[in-house]
């Protein structure tokens, strides 16, 4: 794809700080938090409500989408593929219960992006690539409080998985004490939940987002170098 294009330039933005939403029934609030998580270093808003009825759904991904808008982010909707579309979102994210990524590109169309939940397997990311998913998510990689049963990914799944070519997306239990780990694995994009949204204030929120911003920085910057100094590793 060329540089211009508008889902190359998207999936430009997939690095660093991928905030996910909590289910929450108070829009204000959470805009106030995603709005600090931006504030914080997030460069990318995943959308995800699982309990709401459709339309506070739809009203939130809305006012989700015109932040991170207006903001210079990515926002990604979980699970929902026509409501991505709808609210004209920058992508659709999809797990195994979910649409196939056929269908999900199918509903959102070439420029958006599609990206695919792989847990702990490397094969079902192969298969997502090969179906045309711009981008892989592996986890959870520590013990996380929203999936407290999650499957468990190891961190010697990521050079394997950096090698189907597309951006690796870690979640589950991330926070600013094991961000750095991920990123001195090869990480390209770190998916974070409880960390940020679970504080009230959004004082806090952006706080927690500055430290763990910088902690898996920190890790890139020591894995580009590694990478410098062992281009083959």
């Amino acid at each position: 794809m060329a540089p211009t294009d508008p889902r190359a330039a998207r999936l430009a933005k997939l690095r660093g700080l991928y905030a996910v939403t909590p289910d929450a029934a108070d829009t204000f609030a959470l805009l106030a938090k995603c709005a600090a998580a931006l504030d914080g270093g997030a460069r990318a808003i995943q959308i995800r409500n699982k309990t709401s009825p459709p339309g506070l759904r739809r009203e939130q991904a809305r006012a989700i989408v015109q932040l991170c808008r207006a903001r210079g982010a990515l926002a990604i909707v979980n699970d929902d593929p026509a409501l991505a579309r709808e609210v004209d979102a920058d992508g659709v994210h999809v797990g195994e219960d979910d649409a196939a990524i056929a269908d999900a590109r199918a509903v959102v169309g070439a420029q958006r992006l599609v990206g695919a939940s792989c847990y702990d397997s490397l094969d079902r990311a192969r298969t997502a690539v090969a179906a045309g998913a711009d981008h892989v998510a592996f986890g959870s990689f520590f013990a996380s409080g929203t999936k407290p049963l999650a499957r468990r990914a190891p961190l010697d799944l990521v050079p394997h998985a950096r090698a189907l070519g597309v951006p690796v997306v870690a979640i589950g239990g991330i926070d600013e004490h094991n961000a750095r780990s991920l990123a001195q694995a090869g990480v390209d994009a770190i998916a974070v939940i409880g960390a940020l949204f679970g504080h009230d204030d959004p004082d806090a929120v952006a706080g927690a987002a500055r430290r763990i911003a910088a902690a898996f920085a920190a890790g890139g910057d020591a894995f580009a170098t590694s990478r410098i100094l062992h281009p083959s590793s």
